[in-house]
Order: structure tokens, then sequence, then C-alpha cells
């Protein structure tokens, strides 16, 4: 099983961008797709971006097209998120994911292998 951590969350003035980091540990041999989830406060869990195991392709929800960026580091087993011109509705716990089974545009309602403790983004105005 791959272990994730996510990094690089913190307080950030709308407009601004931040990266995040989802740094894969444990047995990452196989061929795992990533993706990153965020859950606002009081409001349910929300895809945000997908890709594939070897970054050639990626799927974002259409609040993020344009402003965010996955991309992934397979010989670091990172995975980042470019998060630019962010808005207070981008506020939430941010989560990775990893998975071996499905294409990456159905991750938001599936069951996945893997997943990080979350780190805070907060977008203020």
């Amino acid at each position: 099983q791959v272990q994730l951590v996510e990094s690089g969350g913190r307080l950030v003035q709308a407009g601004g961008s931040l990266r995040l980091s989802c740094a894969a540990s444990g047995r990452t041999d196989g061929y795992y797709a990533m993706g990153w989830f965020r859950q606002a406060p009081g409001k349910e869990r929300e895809f945000v971006a997908a890709i594939t195991s070897r970054g050639g392709n990626t799927y974002y929800t259409d609040s993020v097209k344009g402003r965010f960026t996955l991309s992934r580091d397979n010989a670091k087993n990172t995975v980042y998120l470019q998060m630019n011109r962010l808005k207070p509705e981008d506020t939430g716990d941010y989560y990775c994911a990893a998975d071996r089974r499905g294409p990456i545009e159905t991750m938001a309602d599936r069951y996945l292998e893997s997943w990080g403790q979350g780190t805070l983004v907060t977008v203020s105005s």
C-alpha cells in the first residue's frame, strides 16, 4: 500500500497562489492515478483534479479549470497541485488520493486505495 503525505497548505490572500505537494512512500512500484479532493467546513467532499499514472492526462472540475494545474514527478514519487488566482471558495482541507483501478474521470465517486491526511488551505478576502 502506498502512503501519502500532503503539504503546502497555508493562509493566502485571494488572488494569490499556492503549490500543494503529495509525497508517496511505501509500495510505489505500481501505476497509481492520483487525485486531489477538498472539503470546505460543513460541506461535502469535492473532487478537484486527477492525473494518470504517468502524468500524460489530467482531469479537472469546472470550477478550477484554468486556475489549477496538476502534475507529477514519478522519479520523486510526488504529485503537485499548482493553484493560481485563488478565491475564498477554494478554502478547505485538501486531500490527495491514489488508486490503481478505473479511469481518472471516475475518481470522484468510487473507493480509492490510499488517502493522505490533508492540508488546510485558507483563502482570505
